[in-house]
């Protein structure tokens, strides 16, 4: 068992999972969370979860943390300041579909900016599974119809969510620079006490604003998802997963939101599943199928 969940192919499948019930929550409590409120708390309960793991390493590799403290910097505000806040903006003004097409651009934004920053390149093989994993989120979110596909249109919150993906790509490219020869969850801590920072005059201006959030049962088990799956464990195993394959292999990873999407709607929502979706997610494990199955350089 310990093997198999050290396997970073299985921590990037499963921070898909956590993510895709991430964009379910935040969209499902938009009329009651504001945005940046809900980024701030999830951040700050997560960072009460992250502490405890952290701490002990703290002393021991302060010097090299201190010494990296340009790209923790940056990379703190990109990730947890940046890329959660423009989603859940994103999610009060577009519709879930257009949301998941537009998140599943990450891996070729991130293809993109590694090839820029680090020059890196796809093999044949590993660039046809590209293409066909995007093909399955293409056939999923337009429901198997190239007119439904092609007739949607790009809103204000698509333009958050464009926002959002170019952040993530930088983020999942920058961690090529995370300071060596510090401990994980001393590194998520670092990153996660910026972001929180980058978040707090935003957060008070919310608040502000008199966009207050409204707090009950539904709200609070919300809160707690978003803290504990997709924060503390989601950025665990996404950092490992990108460091052992590497950020265009890993980030390929998320065109498997659109499929657990399809999943969880299926088993929360009610919604039955149709032809398209079993076939775009025959088509996105394909793709992974083929960008994955040499061995990892």
């Amino acid at each position: 068992m310990k093997k198999t969940f050290a396997n970073p192919y299985v921590l990037l499948s499963l921070t898909a999972l956590f993510w895709s019930g991430n964009m379910v929550v935040g969209r499902g409590i938009t009329d009651s969370v504001p945005p940046i409120t809900l980024a701030f708390w999830r951040w700050t309960l997560a960072l009460v979860l992250i502490l405890p793991f952290a701490l002990p390493h703290l002393r021991a590799q302060w010097p090299a943390l201190k010494a990296a403290w340009r790209p923790v910097v940056i990379l703190g505000i990109l990730s947890v300041g940046g890329y959660n806040t423009f989603a859940y903006i994103a999610l009060q003004y577009t519709t879930a579909t257009n949301a998941t097409m537009l998140n599943s651009f990450i891996p070729v934004a991130t293809i993109a900016l590694a090839f820029v920053f680090l020059g890196k390149r796809l093999s044949p093989i590993e660039g046809l599974g590209v293409v066909v994993s995007l093909l399955g989120v293409f056939t999923i979110v337009g429901k198997g119809s190239i007119d439904t596909f092609l007739g949607l249109s790009l809103n204000l919150g698509d333009l958050w969510m464009l926002l959002a993906v170019l952040t993530w790509g930088l983020y999942t490219v920058g961690l090529q620079w995370r300071p060596q020869g510090v401990h994980p969850m001393l590194l998520l801590a670092a990153l996660t006490v910026v972001g929180v920072i980058t978040l707090m005059p935003f957060y008070a201006f919310e608040l502000y604003t008199g966009r207050y959030m409204s707090l009950s049962p539904t709200t609070a088990v919300a809160l707690l998802y978003v803290a504990v799956f997709p924060s503390f464990l989601g950025y665990i195993f996404y950092n490992s997963g990108i460091a052992a394959v590497g950020p265009s292999r890993g980030a390929l990873f998320i065109h498997l939101m659109p499929v657990f999407g399809t999943l969880l709607a299926a088993i929360f929502l009610g919604e039955r599943p149709y032809w398209y979706h079993f076939v775009g997610i025959a088509l996105v494990f394909t793709g992974i199928f083929l960008t994955t199955r040499k061995t990892v350089r």
